[in-house]
């Protein structure tokens, strides 16, 4: 039988992709400071992005998103394990993205994929420790753009 922390850890929980979703697609940057830990492990490779710790992450994602006129994240299907005061977790995530081509117009490419997620209980409530991105598919890519590290 779950006690009522277990349904208030995992509604915390639930709500990180969610907060780090709405953070990114708002480009409110300073607000992904209170979903991940400082020192937290972000790993966006499979797409061509880099990997690092959070504060590099959160300036990459500063300077390269704004190239994308729009872009959403849509999160959903997200599993939780609690043990203690550690998670790990994996969340199904849609992302359209508008991408402006060589000609003026712009095209909408559609990524989908997965985050795998490692959380921790902190004085100011659960956070990521680690995000890491795993490939489902990307379809209608414009010519050129880097989709995988392959």
């Amino acid at each position: 039988m779950r006690t009522l922390q277990d349904v208030i850890d995992r509604l915390e929980i639930q709500q990180l992709p969610v907060s780090y979703a709405n953070a990114i697609d708002g480009a409110h940057w300073d607000a992904l400071d209170e979903v991940f830990t400082p020192d937290a492990y972000i790993d966006y490779r499979v797409f061509g992005g880099p990997d690092g710790r959070y504060p590099e992450i959160k300036k990459f994602l500063q300077k390269s998103l704004p190239t994308f006129p729009h872009y959403m994240h849509m999160v959903g299907n997200i599993a939780v394990n609690i043990t203690g005061d550690t998670a790990s977790g994996r969340t199904a995530c849609f992302n359209p993205m508008v991408c402006k081509l060589a000609d003026g117009t712009q095209q909408i490419m559609y990524v989908m994929l997965w985050y795998k997620d490692k959380y921790v209980r902190t004085p100011r409530g659960w956070r990521f420790t680690e995000r890491v991105e795993e490939r489902c598919c990307v379809d209608n890519a414009p010519v050129g753009l880097p989709t995988s590290s392959d």
